[in-house]
């Protein structure tokens, strides 16, 4: 969800909870939940304001303390691995909270050869995949009644080769 949010951000430049629950789906609460965490964690501030209800927030300005990266991807790239690691392990530590049906997960892994156009080929493969049910983000009366939110984390990536051998 942290991560949907990011991309929300990347989009509309600032957001408030009840903007990201009308794009995103879920209710304005969790969003705000998941707001104040990303600003506890100093990803985003809030906008300033005079006066009224609405909390409009947005991606943290760099700072004195806080230097730019020399790419922006980067961080939103960084960003984003982190909160994809917490959330596995948040689903580790909890999914026997989970309703039965939903305590499995899917993860695998393997190695496999692949020439740099081939890794290219099969991100773009999986991405392609997930495609198909990207609108479900986008509108939420085209979910079946039984779907959840489901983090699907692909990384390819080159091993490299041992120092010590």
């Amino acid at each position: 969800m942290r991560t949907a949010l990011l991309r929300l951000f990347e989009a509309e430049g600032t957001v408030t909870a009840t903007l990201a629950a009308q794009r995103l789906g879920y209710s304005s609460g969790l969003c705000s939940f998941h707001l104040r965490q990303l600003a506890r964690h100093g990803v985003i501030e809030p906008v300033p304001v005079n006066g009224g209800r609405a909390r409009p927030w947005r991606l943290r300005q760099a700072g004195v303390d806080q230097p730019q990266a020399a790419t922006p991807g980067n961080d939103f790239d960084r960003l984003a691995r982190r909160l994809e690691d917490e959330s596995y392990q948040r689903w580790l530590a909890h999914r026997d909270r989970a309703e039965p049906l939903w305590q499995q997960d899917e993860a695998f892994s393997s190695v496999v050869y692949l020439t740099p156009d081939e890794l290219t080929q099969v991100a773009d493969s999986v991405r392609r995949l997930l495609a198909g049910f990207q609108y479900r983000e986008a509108d939420p009366a085209t979910r079946p009644a039984d779907a959840r939110p489901v983090a699907a984390v692909t990384r390819l990536f080159p091993l490299l080769p041992d120092a010590s051998r």
